[in-house]
């Protein structure tokens, strides 16, 4: 099993620490160059190369995420509870993944660190793995908003 954080702040891309999960061997998109998702330094050039060329082709599409292969699409700024994204939330892997490698995100923010999500599972197909219908589940009622400051991509 693989576990990914990717943050998602819209204002400003934020740097987090390796959390408790980096201790235990699981790769952390938005942990520091120590994480096991960094690649080793002689990788860094193929690793650019490759998100430049992905973004390039889905441009304002997709966003880097903290771990050098994985993007996602981008979240909206605002956007109310339990209602459908307007387009699918893909997570897009540059390393070789199987096709057929199940994906789960897991998604939060300072106050609540496990928002309830439906439809937050998907497989990989052809390096990518489609959410065609992902709702963040909260509280109803006007006003009511879920911002998401991070995002888990766990692949088993």
């Amino acid at each position: 099993m693989r576990l990914v954080r990717m943050t998602s702040d819209h204002s400003k891309k934020r740097r987090r620490g390796p959390s408790s999960a980096d201790q235990h061997g699981a790769a952390t998109a938005s942990s520091s160059s120590s994480s096991s998702c960094s690649p080793p330094s002689e990788d860094l050039w193929w690793t650019e190369a490759a998100v430049n060329e992905v973004t390039a082709e889905h441009p304002g599409e997709l966003v880097r995420t903290g771990c050098p292969y994985m993007l996602c699409s981008a979240l909206p700024t605002h956007w109310r509870s339990n209602k459908t994204l307007p387009g699918a939330f893909k997570v897009v892997i540059l390393s070789e993944v199987p096709d057929g490698t199940a994906v789960t995100l897991k998604a939060g923010n300072d106050e609540n660190c496990s928002a309830e999500l439906r439809n937050c599972s998907a497989l990989v197909k052809n390096q990518i793995a489609k959410f065609n219908d992902l709702r963040f589940v909260g509280r109803s009622g006007r006003g009511t908003r879920i911002d998401v400051h991070y995002l888990y991509v766990i692949m088993s």
